[in-house]
C-alpha cells in the first residue's frame, strides 16, 4: 500500500536505494569470492611448487601455517582500521595486496618468496571479513540483512569450490608461473571493478548513527568475547570433517575412497545450499542464537550416529549431506549474532575480533585431528567434532540470553 501511495519522486528514490544495495551486495560478494579463491591458490599448486622449489610437503605446509598465523594476528587490527580509515579503502587494498603477492611469487619463484607471499596473503585475507561485513551492515536493508549475509557467504564457498578446476586449467594452459600470475591478477581486476561500480563507504553511514564518539567505544565486550570462542568452536567442529573426514571414513569405517569422497562432497555441497536457506531463516527470526543452537544440536546427533555406526553408503551420504546443510544454515544467523552484538559504528572491529576465532581454529585443527589419526582413532574425528558442536550449542544459548545481544548495532 505504501508503494502505491508513494509519489513518483519517493518511488524513484526507493528504486535508486535498492539499486545501490544490489550493486553493493554483488560487488562485496565478488570480493569474498576472490578471498576464498586466493586461499586455495597455493595448496592447489603444491605439486608444481614441490617440483620447482625442491622442497617437501612439510616446508610447503609451513607456508600455510604462516598464512593462518598472520591472518589470525591481523584480523582485529584490520577491523580497527576498517572502522577508522574506511572499510572500502581497506577492502581495495586487500584485493590488490593479495593479488600482488601471487603475482610476485609467479615472477620470482623461490622458497623465501613463497613464505613472504603466504604472509602477505594472510594479511590480505584478514581484510575481507571486517571490511565486507562493515559495508553490508551499514548499507543493506535491515529486513534482508540475513539474506545479504547468506549470499556473501555463499560467494566465498563458491570461490573455494571452483579454485581447483580454475587453477588446474590455468596450469595446463600457461604453466605454474602463469597460473600464479593469472590468479593474482584477479585481485586488482576486481578492485578496479569495485571502483567502477562505486561501492559506498561504510564509515560514512556509521557516523550518522554512531555519532562522533563511536571510535572511543570499548568494542571488546563480553558478548563479543564469547562469540570469538563460538567462532573458534565452529571452526574446530567443521575442520575435522572437512580436512580429515575422507581418511577417517576409509580407516575406521571401511568406506572406499570414492564413497568417502562422495560423502564429503555431499557435506560441502549441502553446506553451500544451507547457507542460502539460512539467510531466509535469519530474516524471519530474532532468535539467532537459538537457530544456531538447534541446528548444531541436530548436527551433533547426526555425527554421533556416523561416529558410532558404520552406515551403508547411501545412508552415509544422506547423513553427511544433512549435516552439511545444517552447518550452512547457521552461517547467516552466526553473522547476525555478531552484528547485533557490535556497538554502533564498530562492525569492522567486531567482525575482525570474532573472525580471529576462525584463524585460531585453523591453526589448532590440523594438529589436533592429525594427532587423532596418528593415534589410529578415526572414529574420534567425528567424536571430537560432536564434542565441539555440543559446546557450540551451549555458547549459542548463553550468547542468546546476553542482554548485549538483544541490542541492535544500528537502527
Amino acid at each position: 500500500m505504501a508503494d502505491i501511495l508513494a509519489t513518483p519522486h519517493q518511488a524513484s528514490s526507493r528504486q535508486a536505494e535498492k539499486d545501490v544495495q544490489f550493486r553493493t551486495l554483488g560487488a562485496i560478494s565478488v570480493a569474498h569470492w576472490v578471498s576464498h579463491f586466493h586461499i586455495f591458490a597455493l595448496p592447489m599448486l603444491f605439486p608444481f611448487l614441490k617440483q620447482q622449489l625442491n622442497v617437501g610437503y612439510i616446508e610447503l605446509g609451513f607456508a600455510l601455517t604462516v598464512f593462518a598465523v598472520v591472518s589470525g594476528l591481523t584480523q582485529a587490527p584490520i577491523g580497527y582500521l576498517a572502522d577508522h580509515l574506511g572499510a572500502r579503502k581497506i577492502l581495495l587494498m586487500g584485493l590488490c595486496l593479495g593479488g600482488g603477492a601471487l603475482i610476485a611469487l609467479g615472477l620470482h619463484l623461490s622458497y623465501s618468496w613463497l613464505i613472504g607471499s603466504a604472509a602477505l596473503l594472510g594479511l590480505a585475507n584478514s581484510v575481507y571479513h571486517p571490511a565486507n561485513y562493515a559495508i553490508l551492515s551499514a548499507h543493506m536493508n535491515e529486513a534482508r540483512m540475513g539474506r545479504a549475509f547468506s549470499v556473501h557467504t555463499f560467494a566465498g564457498f563458491l570461490g573455494g569450490a571452483v579454485a581447483p578446476a580454475v587453477i588446474a586449467a590455468l596450469t595446463a594452459t600457461v604453466g605454474g608461473h602463469g597460473a600464479l600470475i593469472a590468479a593474482g591478477a584477479i585481485g586488482p581486476l576486481v578492485a578496479l571493478v569495485l571502483l567502477v561500480v562505486g561501492i559506498p563507504e561504510a564509515s560514512a553511514a556509521d557516523k550518522k548513527t554512531a555519532g562522533a564518539d563511536a571510535s572511543k567505544q570499548n568494542v571488546i565486550t563480553p558478548a563479543l568475547a564469547v562469540l570469538t570462542i563460538f567462532f573458534l568452536l565452529l571452526s574446530l567442529s567443521n575442520a575435522g570433517i572437512a580436512n580429515f573426514g575422507v581418511v577417517a571414513l576409509m580407516s575406521g569405517y571401511g568406506a572406499t575412497f570414492s564413497a568417502a569422497n562422495l560423502a564429503l562432497t555431499a557435506y560441502l555441497g549441502a553446506s553451500a545450499v544451507g547457507v542460502l536457506a539460512g539467510g531466509f531463516l535469519a530474516d524471519h527470526t530474532a532468535r539467532h542464537g537459538q537457530v544456531a543452537a538447534a541446528c548444531f544440536a541436530v548436527n551433533a546427533a547426526i555425527l554421533l550416529l556416523i561416529a558410532a555406526v558404520s552406515l551403508p553408503q547411501l545412508l552415509l551420504v544422506v547423513a553427511m549431506g544433512l549435516a552439511g546443510f545444517l552447518s550452512g544454515v547457521i552461517a547467516p544467523s552466526r553473522d547476525m549474532m555478531v552484528r547485533n552484538a557490535a556497538p554502533a559504528g564498530a562492525a569492522g572491529r567486531a567482525f575482525g575480533i570474532v573472525s580471529t576465532g576462525f584463524n585460531i581454529g585453523g591453526i589448532i585443527s590440523p594438529l589436533l585431528f592429525g594427532w587423532i589419526m596418528d593415534q589410529n582413532m578415526p572414529h574420534w574425528v567425528f567424536g571430537v567434532s560432536v564434542a565441539f558442536m555440543v559446546l557450540t550449542v551451549v555458547l549459542a544459548l548463553a550468547t542468546e540470553r546476553s542482554p548485549e545481544e538483544s541490542k541492535p548495532a544500528r537502527a
